[in-house]
């Protein structure tokens, strides 16, 4: 049933296990507090053996040197992302099941997504004390439209696949990402990716091939329509990439935040003609 939505339960088993990898991965990578021994080398001159004795008395250890800690506050902020994208996710469909399903108001459901953010970027752009704005140039502008469009077209496909088949299938096949972006950053862009790397995307895509067999309510349009954001996504992370090298880019918009709101702006602009396009006709 394409109208099927997922449990909270479900939504809550998968942020406790994020935050227990989260764990596991901190207490494997901070755990050995072991000091490691430095071989002091004979050297004829006494001078030498001086200055490498003053060396190794003023190093400790490598790594550790305490008890492991955890960075609460990241934890939390994975957390609240898990949580905050299940409710996004079934907000979304809700909003996508009253308005008609994929037969009815996707498009304007998307740009209205993006339209919320370009308000809430004004909003800290405009109030006291909350962010100064950027002070990008025209040029600027200009180099971020590519960006701009990529991120428009992965965030309407997303809304497509939502609308046209369940939650569930629809995060699945969007967990291949990851494998979209390694072949694009590849054969477009000439980007070159460790061999640990590409073994690392093994599971991920036979994770997904394997849920999407045994996915019951199958839509060839959900696969499809994820599969095209996964590529625009693909696309925009390399965009970024290149416009964030750019001389003297990075402090003209400020901050991260400036940087996603202007991107979220040039997209809400791109998504307005499509938007007519598409489905003014049903106004």
């Amino acid at each position: 049933n394409s109208d099927e939505t997922p449990k909270p339960p479900k939504a809550m088993q998968s942020m406790i296990c994020a935050l227990v990898f989260l764990v596991a991965v901190d207490a494997a990578t901070l755990g050995d507090t072991r000091p490691i021994a430095v071989a002091r080398p004979h050297l004829a001159s006494p001078r030498a053996d001086a200055l490498v004795a003053a060396a190794s008395d003023s190093v400790t250890t490598v790594r550790g040197g305490g008890l492991p800690t955890i960075d609460f506050a990241l934890m939390a902020y994975f957390a609240f992302w898990y949580l905050g994208n299940y409710f996004y996710n079934i907000a979304n469909k809700m909003a996508l099941k009253a308005a008609g399903g994929s037969a009815g108001y996707p498009m304007t459901i998307g740009v209205l997504q993006l339209g919320v953010g370009v308000l809430y970027a004004l909003y800290m752009w405009l109030a006291p004390d909350a962010r100064s704005p950027p002070k990008v140039t025209k040029d600027d502008l200009v180099k971020m439209l590519p960006v701009g469009f990529c991120a428009c077209g992965a965030h309407c496909f997303s809304v497509f696949a939502l609308s046209a088949g369940a939650v569930s299938f629809g995060q699945i096949v969007k967990a291949a990402e990851p494998a979209f972006a390694a072949v694009i950053s590849t054969l477009l862009y000439g980007k070159e990716i460790s061999t640990a790397k590409w073994l690392a995307l093994i599971p991920v895509i036979g994770g997904v091939v394997l849920a999407s067999v045994k996915e019951l309510d199958f839509a060839w349009a959900a696969l499809i329509a994820a599969c095209v954001a996964n590529l625009f996504a693909a696309f925009k992370a390399n965009e970024n990439k290149k416009l964030m090298d750019a001389d003297g880019i990075k402090d003209r918009i400020g901050s991260v935040g400036n940087q996603f709101a202007l991107t979220t702006i040039v997209s809400f602009l791109f998504g307005l003609p499509l938007l007519v396009l598409k489905e003014g006709h049903k106004w």
